[in-house]
């Protein structure tokens, strides 16, 4: 049992926003080994629901076993299974590994060698995390399926919304536009109004052994860091050399080891010293192996075409803005075309914008809830 650090029972329950007594809801909870969703899985057993926990094993476990900061592998499964054991809940461990690989992992080296710059934390929510899981839970029984991401679902007019959390360093919601209607309604997020100190506090109290687990960092099945080792790997043609080009001129600056090494956006590692101005990586041309370099003006993005749009709820009135990278702020667009079910359509900057690259994510938001967003196709840049 948790002891008198936590929440008291009935705040607990209101987190999942179920109806009915709690003594006969069931609760499904997906644990990572990380302590976000421990403690989500510590708060579904304080509210008196009946909780199964699972895990699933996504990449190579001896790849990832004792490395901090990983989820689904390794160490990870063996927290998730003694929180479990702590908590006295019920928990399972299926192995999706070869899902996952042809999902996420190849989807990331195809992005990568096509010259795009991919997130594949949204392809796996997309598909073995909301798809597979929920599959599993509703299988199982479950009243829903709770999770550790830091956002926020709320009933609307329209049905479940989802919002951004409430501790704006922590929001997630940039990695959940893809979530369907009927996912959303099925879903749970209780850390979404927390921050994360209360979140280490909450662990600290139930007594898990991960209270102090680093949070996740880089792409958990990238173990060094080094995404182009990866891709050459699965992708040998990866490491085909090219020659990098300024992008005004036409100009042959240097030779390149492969197109997997750069992002749009790079400066560092370029090695081609002696320019007058610094430049960065503009764009790629993967048919060719060539790598396109510029002045950061040339970076400048006054509109992206977004395909296999997704949208949650009805379109606002209200002004829109968008992100295209998961750290950055909400700038104002303008929305051309419909949004949802796959269809494709363009957004456009207020103002230009920077380092916006093909592969990418655009999430579309009218003030803290999420309408949607699509991957960018292909970008333009001011007249």
């Amino acid at each position: 049992m948790l002891n008198a650090t936590t929440l008291p029972a009935a705040e607990a329950a209101d987190l999942f926003d179920l109806p009915g007594p709690m003594a006969e809801r069931r609760i499904v909870v997906a644990m990572s080994g990380g302590v976000d969703s421990s403690v989500v899985a510590a708060l579904a057993a304080q509210s008196g629901a009946e909780v199964i926990g699972i895990t699933l094993q996504l990449y190579d476990y001896g790849a990832a076993t004792g490395r901090k900061g990983a989820c689904c592998a390794g160490d990870d499964i063996a927290d998730a299974r003694a929180v479990a054991d702590r908590l006295g809940i019920a928990h399972y461990v299926f192995d999706h590994e070869s899902a996952f690989r042809e999902d996420v992992v190849e989807q990331f080296a195809d992005d990568y060698l096509a010259g795009k710059t991919p997130v594949p934390c949204i392809r796996c929510n997309m598909g073995p995390k909301f798809t597979d899981l929920l599959r599993m839970a509703r299988e199982l029984g479950a009243d829903c399926l709770a999770t550790g991401h830091y956002v926020r679902r709320e009933t609307g007019a329209g049905g479940s919304e989802l919002h951004r959390a409430v501790d704006p360093a922590r929001d997630q919601s940039y990695f959940l536009y893809a979530t369907t209607q009927e996912q959303l309604d099925f879903l749970r997020f209780p850390l979404g109004g927390l921050p994360k100190s209360q979140v280490r506090e909450l662990a600290e109290g139930a007594q898990l052994r991960n209270a102090a687990k680093p949070d996740s960092q880089d792409i958990c099945f990238v173990p060094d860091g080094n995404y182009a080792k990866i891709v050459k790997a699965m992708r040998p043609e990866g490491g085909r050399k090219g020659a990098i080009v300024h992008a005004a001129t036409g100009e042959t600056l240097g030779e390149h080891p492969g197109v997997v090494h750069y992002t749009v956006g790079q400066r560092r590692g370029l090695d081609i010293g002696g320019q007058p101005e610094p430049l960065y990586v503009v764009g790629i041309d993967a048919e060719t192996a060539q790598v396109r370099v510029g002045p950061k003006r040339m970076l400048a993005v006054s509109e992206a075409v977004l395909i296999e749009t997704n949208r949650i709820g009805p379109l606002p009135d209200s002004p829109l803005t968008a992100k295209v990278r998961s750290l950055s702020k909400p700038v104002p667009v303008t929305l051309d075309g419909p949004l949802g079910d796959g269809a494709t359509a363009t957004i456009r900057f207020e103002t230009p914008e920077l380092g916006v690259a093909p592969g990418q994510a655009a999430v579309i938001y009218a003030g803290q809830r999420v309408i949607g967003g699509g991957w960018i196709d292909r970008t333009s840049g001011p007249e």
